[in-house]
């Protein structure tokens, strides 16, 4: 494991879960992750609906275990991005052998990420479509900006401890670009959309953006950049910049995942979706099939 070390001018933190003082570190993943005193923009997004913070606590209290589609993710990001931990090619066409499961295993044990060469080969692929792709290409040239730096700080409404891990930050004269890669199923604009709303990435823009300005690098302004690649040939690229209604409500709902976990806190209780009640509540239809369904069958 590599040691921890500070940039901007923030002391290194103390041995523990917890990063004490708000700074810019460069740290591993593990190490990153590891933090328990600060909430992330995953956590945040978890404890809001369709999540709720029981969820949230559940999942910090039980970190999931490795899964081959966060293999693939992390081996893309380690060839587009040139960092994270290193890939080791097994010459397996699969785990379903002792010796494949053995030697998976093992890569894991040494804090690298295990790739049968076949899927190895496709994240080459990507990375190549990457480079020549007309917008993501510049994005991520090589010793252009700095991939996945730990930035802790301090929100000043709540006082609770925030985290981010950018990707990618390329500081440019008079602007900073923070640049997230995902790799999806469907890349194309509307599935980027769907995306975007399924899994709360607006949340993450706003929530990184927000990082950059409290450590200092965005100064002179700031832009969040999403780069989706398609993760089958012919491994389409699209890249998107969030308009600023998406990212305004992405920045309120952060704020509300903020004072939901300092209540948590305050209380001790995290809450599922209901809550403590004396009666059973009463539920509807989705607001689309209530409308639909009033219309063909109570106008009669």
């Amino acid at each position: 494991m590599t040691n921890t070390t500070v940039l901007a001018g923030a002391s290194a933190p103390a041995a523990g879960p917890a990063v004490q003082q708000p700074g810019i570190y460069q740290m591993t993943a593990e190490e990153y992750h590891a933090d328990r005193g600060s909430l992330s923009s995953t956590g945040a997004r978890k404890l809001l609906p369709p999540s709720c913070p029981a969820i949230f606590r559940h999942e910090q209290d039980n970190p999931p275990a490795p899964k081959k589609t966060f293999d693939f993710g992390h081996a893309a990001h380690h060839l587009v991005l040139g960092d994270g931990p290193d890939i080791d090619v097994l010459d397996f066409p699969n785990y379903l052998t002792k010796a494949a499961k053995a030697a998976r295993d093992e890569a894991r044990d040494m804090g690298a990420v295990p790739m049968l060469r076949h899927d190895y080969e496709q994240v080459e692929a990507m990375a190549d479509a990457i480079r020549r792709h007309p917008l993501a290409g510049p994005l991520f040239t090589p010793g252009s900006g700095v991939a996945e730096q730990s930035i802790f700080w301090t929100d000043r409404d709540t006082g609770i401890k925030r985290k981010a891990r950018p990707d990618w930050v390329k500081q440019l004269p008079g602007l900073t670009l923070c640049v997230d890669y995902k790799t999806a199923a469907d890349a194309s604009p509307d599935g980027v959309s769907k995306a975007v709303q399924d899994h709360g990435y607006h949340q993450q823009a706003a929530w990184y953006l927000d990082g950059l300005e409290a450590a200092g690098m965005a100064d002179d302004g700031s832009r969040f950049i999403f780069v989706f690649q398609m993760k089958t040939a012919p491994y389409l690229v699209t890249v998107r910049e969030l308009d600023p209604q998406s990212l305004d409500i992405g920045r309120a709902k952060n704020r509300r995942a903020l004072r939901v976990y300092a209540d948590c806190q305050r209380t001790g209780t995290w809450p599922d979706w209901t809550g403590p009640v004396e009666e059973i509540p009463s539920i509807s239809l989705p607001v689309w099939a209530a409308l639909r369904d009033s219309e063909e069958y109570l106008s009669e």
